[in-house]
């Protein structure tokens, strides 16, 4: 096994600039450990087989969910700095941030960003499984 030093997190989220395009900072167990720089919206899409968790580092984040319960129905979550929030699996959701944000995520190595969402994406968003930093 190796061993690394810790990671500032404000050192990594300076080392990039690109919208909604996760970089892996460390992997736990089978899970990476993202964090990303987002602004505007995101797409709707949902992960049937993961819950995403989402955690603001900075700003303000709003997550639009349609919960399968609610016949499709939307509500909101809106997220401050030091906030964290579990959207559970196979709920459709948008992420989006009208100030901008960063934010960490976990989910499982080779998890898709834009979930099971199937058509384009603006070209603000990066389809992607997460970039090493």
């Amino acid at each position: 096994m190796t061993f690394s030093g810790p990671v500032s997190l404000d050192t990594a989220l300076a080392s990039f600039d690109d919208l909604w395009s996760p970089r892996i900072v460390t992997r736990v167990n089978d899970y990476d450990v993202r964090i990303a720089k987002v602004a505007g919206e995101f797409v709707w899409h949902a992960h049937d087989d993961t819950d995403e968790f989402f955690l603001v580092l900075d700003g303000e984040l709003t997550i639009a969910l349609r919960l399968p319960a609610d016949d499709g129905r939307e509500s909101a979550v809106t997220l401050r700095r030091g906030d964290v929030y579990v959207v559970p699996r196979g709920t459709e959701h948008r992420p989006s941030s009208a100030e901008g944000a960063s934010i960490l995520m976990f989910e499982p190595t080779g998890t898709v960003n834009t979930g099971d969402h199937e058509g384009d994406v603006p070209e603000h968003i990066t389809r992607t499984t997460g970039s090493a930093l």
